[in-house]
Parts: C-alpha cells; sequence; structure tokens
C-alpha cells in the first residue's frame, strides 16, 4: 500500500527511535510504501525538500515558526500549514495514488489536506490522536469559551470535529481517552474509535551497576542516592509550581536526588527557583540528544510524569515508555482524569498521585525509598513488551484492511 504520514513532528529520516519513526519503519519493513509529510520552521532557514530513503519519502515543508515563539506568531503559523501542506502534495505527490492517510494531533488543522486526499484517491482515513485540543488550552487557562476568547476556541472546536468526522478511524492512547472523546462528541460512530497506544521498537536499555555508576559520575549525579529522573516538556501541561512544591518539601531529604531535563516556556521558572534557593539534592539540565538521555535516564532510579491538576481531558504521555525500556518504575504525579496512573499501578511498575497533593507526594517518595525498585522497573520492561510494542499498533491499524 502507499501510506501518507501527516506530522508537525519534523522528520528527515526514519533511522531514528520514536513512537512514529518506530511505527513508520514497521509499515516500511512489512512491504509498504511510506510518504511522510513535515514541517521545516521559518528559523531553521531551509526550503521545502523531499528526501527519500528506500521505499521512503520525506516531504519537508518550509513554514512559519510554530515553536519557541509567541502566541500570535505560532496562531498564525499553525493556520497557514493547511495550505501549505496540501499545497506541496500537489506539487510532490500528484502523481501518487495513497491507500491510508494517517495523521496525528496535535495540530487539528489538517482537516482539509486529509479531505482533499480522501476525495481524491478513495483513501482510508486514520488518525492518531494524541491531543484533545482545545480542550486542554482551556483547562490550564490558555484559552476560553466565553468573550473574545471564545471566538477562539469555537474556532479551534469546529476544526477538531471536523477532523473526526473525516476520520475512518481513531485511534486513541488509551481507553480513558476512548470514553472521553465519545462522551463529548455524541456524533462519533462508537466502532470507529479504538485504542492505539504510543508505542515502540521495544529495546532493553537498563544498564549493570559498573555503567550506571560510570554514567553518574560522567553527568555528577550522586551515586548513592536515589535518584529521580523528569525528562521532557517543560511547559505549562506540566504544572512546574507544583513540581517546584515538590522539590521543595524533599530538601531536606539527604536519601533522594531529582534530576529535571527538557525545555520548554517553563525551564527559566525552574532555573530561577534553584539559582535562588541552591538545593542541594536538585539538578537541571538541558534536554540532551535521544541517544545521551537515553543512557542517562537507566542510570536513575525512578522515572517521573508531572501534569497540571486542572486537566479535564486524559493526557497519556509517552515519556513513560523511554523509563519502561530502562527498567526504571515511574512515579506519576497528575491530574484525576488521566487513566496512566491507573494503568502504571495496576501494571504493578509505579505509584500515582494526584499533582496538588503535597502531603501524598511526599508519602509516595517515602514508600518508594523502602522499595525494590530493581524487581518494579523489571515489570514495566515487561509491560511494555506485552502491550506497547510497534508491532501491535501495525497490527491494531493493518486489521481494517483484512
Amino acid at each position: 500500500m502507499n501510506i501518507l504520514f501527516l506530522t508537525l513532528l519534523q522528520i528527515e529520516s526514519l533511522e531514528k527511535h520514536s513512537i512514529y519513526h518506530d511505527l513508520f519503519r514497521k509499515f516500511r519493513d512489512h512491504g509498504h510504501y511510506i510518504y511522510i509529510v513535515s514541517p521545516r520552521e521559518r528559523r531553521n532557514e531551509k526550503k521545502t525538500e523531499l528526501i527519500t530513503e528506500i521505499n521512503v519519502q520525506m516531504l519537508c515543508v518550509k513554514i512559519g515558526n510554530i515553536t519557541k515563539c509567541n502566541v500570535l506568531e505560532k496562531g498564525i503559523s499553525t493556520m497557514l500549514i493547511e495550505k501549505q501542506f496540501k499545497s506541496a502534495i500537489k506539487r510532490y505527490f500528484f502523481d501518487v495514488k495513497f491507500d491510508m492517510v494517517l495523521y496525528s494531533t496535535p495540530p487539528i488543522t489538517l482537516a482539509g489536506v486529509v479531505e482533499y486526499i480522501k476525495k481524491r484517491d478513495s483513501a482510508v482515513t486514520y488518525l492518531l490522536l494524541k491531543d484533545i485540543f482545545p480542550q486542554n488550552a482551556v483547562d490550564i487557562g490558555m484559552m476560553s469559551k466565553n468573550g473574545i476568547k471564545g471566538l477562539l476556541y469555537k474556532f479551534f472546536r469546529q476544526k477538531e470535529k471536523s477532523l473526526y468526522a473525516i476520520s475512518d478511524y481513531i485511534g486513541c492512547m488509551s481507553q480513558g481517552n476512548v470514553d472521553y472523546i465519545l462522551k463529548h462528541n455524541n456524533e462519533i460512530i462508537p466502532d470507529k474509535v479504538e485504542v492505539c497506544p504510543n508505542c515502540i521498537d521495544v529495546i532493553d536499555t537498563s544498564v549493570n551497576s559498573e555503567t550506571r555508576i560510570k554514567i553518574r559520575k560522567q553527568y555528577n549525579i550522586p551515586i548513592n542516592k536515589i535518584v529521580f529522573v523528569y525528562g521532557g516538556n517543560l511547559g505549562k501541561p506540566q504544572g512546574i509550581p507544583f513540581l517546584i512544591e515538590c522539590l521543595k518539601s524533599q530538601k531536606k531529604n539527604s536519601d533522594v536526588f531529582f534530576l529535571i531535563v527538557g525545555d520548554g516556556t517553563e525551564y527559566n521558572t525552574l532555573k530561577n527557583y534553584i539559582e535562588k534557593y541552591k538545593p542541594l539534592n536538585v539538578r537541571l539540565m538541558k534536554k540532551l540528544p535521544k541517544q545521551e538521555y537515553d543512557q542517562m535516564i537507566a542510570a536513575c532510579d525512578v522515572g517521573m510524569i508531572f501534569l497540571d491538576y486542572r486537566f479535564s481531558i486524559p493526557n497519556f504521555p509517552s515519556r513513560l515508555l523511554s523509563y519502561m525500556q530502562a527498567k526504571i518504575p515511574i512515579l506519576a504525579v497528575t491530574d484525576m482524569n488521566t487513566d496512566v496512573g491507573n494503568v502504571i499501578v495496576s501494571g504493578g511498575f509505579g505509584w500515582w498521585c494526584e499533582s496538588n497533593n503535597l502531603n501524598t507526594f511526599y508519602e509516595k517518595i517515602e514508600e518508594i525509598c523502602k522499595s525494590n525498585l530493581g524487581a518494579i522497573g523489571k515489570k514495566g520492561f515487561k509491560y511494555l513488551k506485552d502491550n506497547y510494542s510497534s508491532e501491535k499498533n501495525y497490527e491494531i491499524i493493518m486489521k481494517h484492511f483484512r
């Protein structure tokens, strides 16, 4: 089959390791032809380009800036993506008949591109739902349903519904996402919504004790402490103010060390806290290259997930996969509506507490320090193999063609 993938992730080679790279290598290895349309932001100063690998063509489309820019620039650039992607497809893939279109959220503004290919080629359309927007923006105060801002909400909500309507199938990250989408969109036929979780090629990235010590020395991480690591985006959705309160609650705990690795709009908030209070058991680092990051994760003891307590939508962060393949247990500090905590606890590979309850967080740290972390981490790796392999993702999608 000829498969078109639309994404906001910049993809210029499939020889990397992520939920999308791994999935489409799986399609390629099963004999399908892959066509990927992804963005190149203006700041990179590169033109639109078609890159070719074996059975894979990656169309990198020059667009405006949508990251590390102000809200106005991001909003304008996002609304222009649909037109820019459609124009590029007409120019570069005019002679390709696509059998299936796969696309992920964010953004929700690609409905016009999907509809164009669906009508042109009679293609099957499959949405990989990774983000429920605009409700997530409303939850954390970045958008409102009322007043002038409400007009923007109504515009994006209509775009969201259009994307659901044009999709033959909607793959959700968890059962909680399936339930939410059906509850808040009565017009959607239940049979077209299914669980299609974040998945990766399962690789054992754990390290032995000798390597762990070497890595910790390399990054100046204490050897004799229980190291909690958070890796990923540091933005509004992560509830950074509560993360800081959690760090404050542990400032006198000499048994633990907190390593924060990442980037985002709230990075400086964390940086300012550390520079002002100089906690002895906290270290903040900028985002690392993927391979280095995975090695560092494996040298830690517990992986952390943070989500703002105000979320009404069930986020399901993909960063837990990095922790699972490193065989370290997970502490999820999230809102009540996501089911990621329930998955972690019921799977026996970690703990959960609500992201506005400091006392419970403190109690979980005490409990973790008394636990057999190695055994719990191994349970996470087994759960990863059983539930989150890219082969399973492939089978979930392809069953609709058999």
